[in-house]
């Protein structure tokens, strides 16, 4: 399979910053400054990332609660999304959405979604947009394991069959729902399903990259080409909580330090890239500095940044078109 030079280390690049991101998000969640509630991405990095390599701005995605990978996947600004979290009026959504509900329009990103289940709807409408204005767009849906046994779910895959809707179902299966085994809660496969309801299916294994580029690459085009929807299954891991303070009791003893040492995707990334000598150990150095003094720089300005005001209340409601 071939990448170019530019796609790996802009997809290196995206994966960096949300593995910062996150883990920094980790410890300033700790302090209490941050309202509400934060769901971690890490460890999952390579499925949002393999994905929106092959999206545009036109492209539309609808994410979950555990929406930060998906967003600066797709190209949401890493300040505006801290501000966001920090519930500042510089935030992408002037600090009223929080960590669980963070869009940008402008960007496709249709907004991350507190409601488990409540994307593959919204990518119905987006990928029905994208049929009759014949921009060439397609729509994506991130849900995890448990929203893959919501009944919005499974009437999304019937409506997507049934109007031949240029759309890609995403399920991140990272073996949990919440504090649920996958393995106890989901019956029958996600493969199943897809046949069910008359769509290709394809699967791959979350913690290469190459792998899910490879896998999504094949569903987008399927989409794009107006052949109707397809599903993607994802296997991988969540190194957190289902929500910071989240005790994982659930989790076997050592699992996620075994899952941080032999699943790391950006650790496997490397060590291919390198190996083949496309990628230049210096070059991925680089990255990893230029992003973690992205990330200091963006906590520093959320933490300064003005806090919503009382008149900000009512304003962004309602639209006029």
């Amino acid at each position: 399979m071939q990448i170019a030079r530019d796609t790996i280390l802009r997809s290196y690049r995206s994966m960096r910053t949300i593995r910062e991101f996150e883990e920094r998000l980790h410890v300033e969640f700790a302090t209490g400054e941050i309202p509400g509630f934060v769901h971690l991405y890490c460890g999952e990095e390579a499925s949002g990332v393999g994905v929106c390599a092959h999206l545009t701005d036109v492209d539309s995605i609808a994410s979950t609660h555990r929406g930060h990978g998906h967003c600066i996947a797709k190209g949401v600004n890493v300040d505006g999304m801290m501000a966001e979290i920090y519930g500042r009026k510089t935030g992408v959504c002037h600090g009223k959405g929080g960590s669980m509900h963070i869009a940008d329009l402008s960007l496709g990103m249709l907004g991350a979604n507190g409601i488990v289940g409540g994307g593959p709807p919204l990518i119905c409408g987006a990928a029905l947009s994208h049929k009759l204005l014949k921009d060439g767009g397609v729509a994506v849906a991130f849900y995890g394991d448990g929203a893959s046994n919501e009944g919005t779910t499974l009437e999304s895959l019937n409506l997507a069959t049934v109007w031949k809707l240029p759309a890609v179902f995403v399920c991140e299966d990272n073996g949990y729902g919440e504090a649920t085994a996958s393995s106890y809660a989901v019956a029958g496969t996600q493969k199943a399903r897809a046949a069910g309801f008359g769509m290709p299916y394809f699967e791959c294994d979350g913690n290469d990259f190459f792998a899910v580029y490879e896998a999504a690459g094949e569903a987008i085009a399927h989409a794009r080409a107006g052949n109707g929807p397809a599903m993607l299954h994802v296997h991988l891991s969540r190194w957190y909580g289902h929500f910071e303070g989240d005790a994982m009791t659930y989790r076997a003893n050592g699992e996620v330090a075994e899952l941080r040492a032999d699943s790391d995707c950006l650790k496997s990334f490397r060590k291919h890239v390198t190996e083949i000598s496309v990628i230049e150990e210096d070059a991925l150095d680089e990255i990893d500095t230029a992003v973690r003094d992205e990330i200091e720089s963006a906590v520093i300005a959320a933490k300064a940044a003005p806090l919503p005001e009382a008149e900000d209340l009512l304003a962004d409601v309602y639209v006029s078109y």
